[in-house]
């Protein structure tokens, strides 16, 4: 079973952006625990550590504290200001999102503050976490562990952030109020190298996956460390690269979670998002979410994510539609579209689906892998979020491969990846008032092998394209259209304008960015990004 997050009220001292942008409450502790006593207690520094878990999986309405900060969801950045999605839902429903889309956001954007807000407030619980282990008595190895993963998060927090508003004000420690003014932004090479010092140092304190418990599936692992690192300098690699990375470091921790020998590709490509599926051989790191009784308002163990996107005439609420440009990306009889994307007159989780486009749907269609069975509360959903996968890393590996020259390694990992979605069932539920996995009947001639004819551009365009089908609708497309500087090109040209003028001059590509929330720059004088007021 998955760890529950559990909310510790030591943590929860502070709230706002900016770690918590407000004064602190200077009152005597009225329990036996303080912020140094709490962690002598191992079961205490086990809850502490789940509390920073809590944030990443903040979305509706959530802070921590009971206090609505809007939503927060990566499918609103990695899909939708992509090529492959469109706002959706009825087009007056939640205008913050499709001015995000549009590049016409300013700094009181609601959806960037609650990412700013969130994720901060995730950097300040693993500083605390970071800060009061250092001198607990508890067992070394479990300490060592902890301290593991209150880098991840901290690592993982600051690279969300930094991929949407560029280079950021570097946390250590938990830090008082008198030091938000005197904390500037730092530049995007310094924002980088801060979060794969984190991930280094997680790298050398966690346990491989097999080093868990069951009950403790879905906590940071050396095999997420590696995959970060390898991500983040792939995003270097094409947007600025002031570290001086290279394709070889992107091979090699990707190389090295293939050879640990502790992940492999899902059997069956359509199971991969089922409840049944969480935490399974393929998962690198999912954030994890548990039903429970509770309705409308602020979440606490469930999650909001796939009923956004569920279609508004079932239980959902209608957004993140795919585009007609995903749609074609699918080769003939590729099973992952239909596992990818759903319109009206399909079945999906047993049940025949009508869209209501345009009233209420933006394209037509919808994002199959957020279908799941309805839960039985309103907005509890207990179905995990993939955050990266080991289909993802092969295709990093495969990538890199192809820079390096190993043209030939880099078609076998492509043909690995075709050949076990040549194999996928249909979605699970794809006949009326069943929930079965049932035959595709894919022809044999369907995603043939990439050939040894394929290489130089011709390889790197197969990579970029297999990417995209393969973990489409994945909250990943965005960040690969920028990395790869297809970004600007796929916008139409009023959009095109509007995102350069809001876009870092990286040393490779432009790098689009949100706007700093206006508290940020009125309150501790924090330089806004371009083009914002």
């Amino acid at each position: 079973m998955k760890f529950k997050y559990i909310i510790v009220a030591l943590l929860l001292a502070t709230s706002g952006t900016m770690q918590s942008c407000s004064d602190f409450l200077q009152k005597d502790p009225l329990g036996q625990d303080t912020d140094v006593t709490y962690y002598q207690d191992a079961n205490n520094a086990i809850l502490a550590i789940n509390a920073a878990y809590d944030v990443l999986g903040y979305d509706e309405g959530n802070d921590g504290l009971g206090n609505y900060v809007n939503h927060n969801y990566e499918w609103m950045f990695g899909d939708v200001l992509s090529e492959d999605a469109e706002k959706g839902s009825t087009p007056g429903d939640m205008p913050p999102l499709q001015e995000l889309k549009e590049w016409r956001a300013n700094g009181s954007n609601t959806i960037a503050q609650a990412v700013w807000q969130n994720m901060f407030q995730g950097v300040y619980r693993a500083n605390l976490v970071i800060q009061n282990l250092a001198n607990s008595p508890i067992e070394e190895a479990l300490k060592n562990r902890l301290l593991g993963e209150a880098y991840f998060i901290r690592g993982y927090c600051y690279f969300y952030m930094l991929r949407l508003y560029g280079g950021l004000p570097l946390f250590d420690k938990p830090v008082e109020t008198s030091q938000y003014s005197t904390s500037k932004r730092a530049t995007l090479g310094e924002t980088y190298a801060f979060i794969e010092a984190d991930f280094k140092r997680a790298l050398d304190l966690l346990p491989e996956k097999n080093g868990y418990d069951a009950a403790d599936a879905g906590r940071a692992t050396k095999g997420a460390a590696r995959g970060y690192l390898a991500r983040a300098i792939m995003y270097q690699l094409g947007t600025d690269n002031t570290n001086n990375h290279t394709w070889q470091q992107v091979y090699d921790y990707a190389d090295a979670i293939v050879k640990s020998g502790q992940y492999s590709l899902t059997t069956n490509y359509a199971a991969i998002q089922e409840e049944e599926s969480e935490n399974n051989a393929e998962s690198i790191f999912e954030i994890q979410f548990a039903e429970s009784n509770v309705g409308w308002g602020i979440q606490r163990v469930g999650t909001e994510n796939n009923i956004i996107q569920n279609n508004r005439n079932t239980w959902g609420w209608g957004f993140n539609n795919p585009t007609q440009s995903l749609v074609d990306a699918f080769e003939a009889n590729d099973p992952r579209k239909n596992i990818t994307i759903y319109k009206t007159g399909d079945i999906v989780t047993g049940l025949l689906q009508v869209i209501n486009y345009p009233s209420e749907n933006s394209t037509g269609y919808l994002n199959r892998k957020a279908a799941i069975v309805k839960p039985t509360t309103p907005s509890q959903s207990p179905q995990n979020i993939r955050k990266m996968r080991y289909a993802d890393v092969l295709l990093m590996k495969a990538e890199a491969a192809a820079h390096l020259g190993m043209e030939s390694e880099a078609r076998t990992i492509l043909n690995q990846i075709r050949t076990r979605a040549r194999q996928s069932t249909l979605g699970k539920g794809s006949v009326l008032n069943t929930m079965t996995y049932e035959p595709a009947n894919t022809p044999a001639s369907a995603l043939p092998a990439i050939g040894a004819s394929v290489s130089g551009t011709a390889l790197l365009n197969a990579i970029y394209h297999e990417r995209r089908v393969e973990l489409g609708m994945e909250s990943l497309h965005f960040w690969d259209q920028v990395r790869t500087g297809t970004y600007m090109s796929s916008l139409p040209t009023s959009v095109r304008a509007s995102a350069m003028s809001h876009s870092i001059q990286g040393s490779v590509n432009p790098i689009p960015v949100l706007p700093i929330p206006l508290n940020e720059v009125q309150s501790w004088g924090l330089q806004q990004n371009p083009g914002y007021n």
